[in-house]
């Protein structure tokens, strides 16, 4: 079999031990198809006692040793010698898999044929092909059309919602928050993924409302916190599930809590807005207890008297799109209620949470503000100013002073910092973000995640060509034309870029494992291409530079797939003045849905003479 097997042995540990968790069994092997040289099994034997992996000891002497036991630090590696002719091919399979002893032979046997590996191959990528192909692009920027079309994708599903680890992170445990984000990205491929994503989180939920920050399957381990924007993802998410799908059955879905009886989809998403309705302040603003969407918010809140801004922006928006939801099944008491609530909320976040030129992000225990121009660092947050753009909680009159905030303190070189100017020192009453160094992950970098909101604000503002630059800012495959500086792959996110206080400015950070591709794929489809799914329809809403003079979307849609052509003979950002479906005038930029598996050729031409705005 040319293989060298390796089996971990089960063993439970006492619960001071570790996690306390009971093992799993673990058995996977290494072969090759052709016959080995040699084998090794220790990884000391295979680097050598000061070697690395650029200059491995074997590789230098030319053979493996066949060091293999329980008494090493165990690595598979395999050696073959191969004698090649001038012009002469030979293929070497090698296979690296996980299975039970007892059925490694065949698997062996049958891989080790090179049509069997061809094969396998094929159905691999058509499996990809197939799921990719629910929303393709072709714009005048190559970059943005390998992102969109490929890379994005794969982080998402594979890296983000199946693996759930990454070079900078090996967890495996699902975060509520964060998988539930990941699963927007196969609403055009495969909604029926986003379905099961929905429905796996409902039962992280407890009978209080409380939800598991984060919990690893198949396992009792699971993380229950006093972070108080968890729960309100199930709900906000799931609006986007019925806009794409129009699949209001998925309300009706039971699934029991964590420690109760089973309860509909739709109770545990009231569970999840009632919990975070009880936690307010005196004047009327949300609390934060041990964080909200930025973890490292860790102790403004722990005594339940911090309040956040940015929940506060958050919660209108989930409680006005769930109002809808409300309404729809027959609930007008509760709709009626959401809405009265979310117009509270905006006009106490309006009247308590602005600090002049922006929205402060939260106030500690004490009362102090973070976020706020009275503070030396940390005097201001791009999430306070960006989701109250996104959500229409600023007035209009305030807008444009947050737009130049954001540009004047926020806006740099890779993108916009998550906050300026970076805290230098730790403070134990705002939490562990102030441990990082300056300019490093949420302390003063590019958070790419809260990068992508600021490109949504942008174009929510119509600002189509600032949208677009900070997209190009942020772009892997733009940002690595310089890689020494980047430091980072060129097609995958970064889950943060050093910001300007850090000793390696721009040098990419924490890729693969980060929730934003799929916030960057919903940015770039839905907002700068303006293909965006409503209730009604798919709205055709372009923010796009006035140097692209067309640009091309096939999107898969309620059964159907609509080949959309987008023509820009007048070359502005935004504004559509014509839409034809099938040959047929449309009085409205909106595509009703037909769902008779067909497809339809829609011709867009934007210009400066607009059709009825549809936007929602």
């Amino acid at each position: 079999l040319n293989c060298i097997f390796a089996r971990k042995r089960p063993l439970p540990t006492p619960p001071y031990i570790s996690t306390g968790q009971p093992e799993i069994s673990l058995e996977a092997f290494h072969s090759a198809s052709v016959r080995l040289e040699g084998f090794e099994g220790d990884k000391q034997a295979f680097l050598g006692r000061r070697g690395d992996l650029r200059r491995p000891l074997a590789v230098e002497r030319g053979r493996l040793t066949g060091e293999v036991g329980r008494f090493c630090d165990s690595v598979a590696s395999l050696h073959v010698r191969l004698s090649l002719s001038p012009g002469e091919e030979k293929t070497v399979i090698f296979l690296l898999g996980a299975e039970k002893r007892e059925n490694v032979r065949g698997l062996i046997e049958k891989y080790h044929r090179l049509e069997e590996v061809e094969s396998a191959f094929a159905r691999t990528r058509e499996f990809w092909d197939n799921l990719f192909s629910g929303l393709m692009v072709e714009t005048p920027e190559d970059a943005f059309n390998v992102l969109v079309n490929y890379w994005l994708k794969y982080q998402a599903i594979s890296g983000h919602m199946w693996a759930r680890t990454g070079y900078y992170q090996c967890s495996g445990a699902y975060g509520f928050r964060d998988q539930l984000q990941s699963s927007l990205i196969a609403l055009p491929l495969n909604p029926e993924i986003t379905k099961r994503q929905i429905i796996l989180h409902a039962g992280a939920q407890f009978t209080d409302g409380v939800v598991y920050h984060w919990w690893h399957p198949g396992t009792r381990l699971g993380m229950r916190t006093n972070i108080s924007d968890n729960m309100l993802w199930l709900p906000y998410i799931l609006t986007f599930y019925l806009e794409e799908t129009g699949d209001y059955s998925i309300l009706d879905e039971k699934v029991p809590y964590v420690d109760g009886p089973e309860d509909t989809i739709f109770n545990h998403c009231l569970k999840s807005i009632e919990l975070a309705l009880s936690k307010f302040s005196p004047r009327g603003l949300p609390l934060i207890g041990s964080g909200d969407w930025n973890d490292g918010l860790s102790a403004v809140g722990l005594q339940w008297r911090g309040e956040s801004v940015w929940l506060g922006h958050f919660l209108v928006g989930v409680l006005r799109r769930f109002a809808h939801v409300c309404r729809r099944v027959g609930r007008s008491d509760l709709a009626q209620k959401y809405e009265e609530r979310a117009e509270e909320l905006r006009k106490n976040v309006n009247k308590y949470g602005w600090d002049g030129e922006w929205y402060w992000r939260a106030s500690k225990d004490d009362g102090n503000l973070i976020g706020s121009r009275t503070c030396e660092e940390g005097m201001i947050y791009l999430n306070a100013q960006t989701w109250a753009i996104i959500n229409d909680v600023a007035p209009p009159e305030r807008v444009e002073t947050i737009r130049r905030s954001i540009e004047r303190h926020l806006l740099k070189d890779f993108g916009p910092l998550l906050l300026h100017p970076a805290y230098t020192k730790p403070d134990n009453t705002i939490g562990y973000i102030t441990r990082y160094a300056p300019g490093i992950r949420e302390n003063g970098g590019v958070y790419t995640h809260a990068g992508t909101w600021c490109i949504l604000a942008y174009c929510k503002l119509r600002e189509a060509e600032k949208a677009y630059d900070i997209f190009r800012r942020m772009c892997p495959p733009l940002r690595a034309l310089d890689a020494d500086a980047y430091q980072a792959e060129p097609y995958v996110l970064p889950g943060n870029t050093d910001g300007p206080a850090a000793k390696l400015y721009g040098r990419g950070s924490w890729t693969w494992y980060s929730g934003s591709a799929a916030w960057m794929f919903k940015v770039c489809t839905e907002w700068i291409l303006g293909i965006r799914p409503t209730e009604e329809g798919l709205l055709v809403d372009p923010c796009i530079p006035s140097s692209w003079r067309r640009f091309h979307v096939r999107r898969k849609f309620r059964g159907a797939i609509y080949e959309i052509e987008v023509e820009n003979p007048e070359g502005v950002n935004c504004g559509v003045a014509e839409v034809l479906l099938d040959g047929t005038p449309l009085d409205r930029p909106l595509l009703p849905p037909i769902g008779d598996g067909k497809i339809h050729r829609v011709r867009v031409k934007m210009g400066r003479t607009q059709l009825t705005a549809a936007r929602p």
